[in-house]
């Protein structure tokens, strides 16, 4: 089947970075090939370093649909696959009144107009370019793992009552994962892998000021120097890039030309969310707060 997602890597890298994603080589790489070999896409990293990120970035470049199925532990084969809508099927059964042989009214109810479509299933049926996410795939129980395989296999979904859905259009999958527990082999070997961490000063520094173009450079680079920083101290949550972004906004909106000590030190809830990251930092970083 003929894919429009990249031509090849250095197209990735522009049109990423034509919709505000600064990419480095290997995830723009990554992302071509996923799309020219029709693979599913495992994006493994900390929190906070772009991975549903580039999944939108991709949907954006490529004028895709995102179709975003976020995980979370309990999940269910109805909330991920489909389910049928059992109120309108009683109504239905209330209204044949026995008019109606019950395998008459069986057929009638497992039909498409009682089907409830969830994330994985509209990914499939959607005959137009789609992004899909699976946002988070670590969270789930290891028995979601197995609804996976066959849409990841051969991108189809089976319905006992309906029988096999096979896309027509494959469309372009993004899993995410920040590790905090491992997944199956059988989930990797269908996948390509990436793994993205925390970018380098400079990128990061590219990055923040693409996206508030406002910000001095001198501020900028002191803001992501002290990002950094706060990066290599053992918090329960280090900085997101987006975070960085906000923290960028806020010094923006407050005018600060100098981020000095005083001013981080005021300003650190933009970036750390727990009291006990904030106290270490200011004692790491000796802070001065008054």
């Amino acid at each position: 089947m003929t894919s429009t997602w990249f031509e090849s890597a250095a197209d990735a890298t522009a049109r990423l970075r034509g919709v505000g994603y600064l990419t480095d080589e290997a995830t723009a790489l990554t992302a071509f090939l996923a799309g020219a070999l029709e693979k599913p896409l495992l994006v493994e990293g900390p929190a906070g370093v772009g991975k549903t990120e580039l999944a939108k970035a991709v949907a954006r470049a490529t004028g895709a649909e995102l179709v975003r199925l976020q995980c979370y532990e309990g999940l269910d084969e109805a909330r991920a696959l489909y389910e049928w809508n059992y109120k309108k099927q009683l109504l239905r059964i209330q209204a044949s009144r026995g008019d109606d042989s019950w395998s008459e009214t069986h057929d009638d109810i497992f039909t498409e107009e009682f089907l409830l479509t969830r994330p994985l299933l509209s990914a499939i049926r959607r005959d137009t370019p789609t992004v899909l996410l699976v946002d988070e795939v670590d969270k789930t129980d290891v028995e979601v793992e197995g609804l996976l395989l066959e849409v990841l296999s051969d991108f189809q979904v089976t319905i006992p009552e309906l029988g096999t859905v096979t896309a027509t259009r494959r469309p372009f999958v993004v899993l995410t994962s920040n590790a905090s527990r491992e997944l199956s082999e059988a989930v990797k070997r269908r996948c390509l892998f990436l793994h993205l961490d925390y970018p380098d000063a400079e990128r990061e520094r590219a990055i923040v000021t693409s996206q508030v173009p406002g910000l001095d450079d001198k501020v900028a680079a002191q803001l992501v120097d002290v990002v950094v920083r706060l990066r290599e101290l053992e918090l329960k949550k280090a900085p997101s890039i987006a975070e960085s972004v906000d923290w960028a906004r806020t010094l923006i909106a407050l005018e600060i030309g100098d981020l000095d000590e005083a001013t981080v030190a005021r300003t650190l809830g933009v970036v750390l969310k727990h009291a006990s990251d904030q106290q270490r930092a200011i004692k790491e970083l000796k802070l001065a707060v008054g």
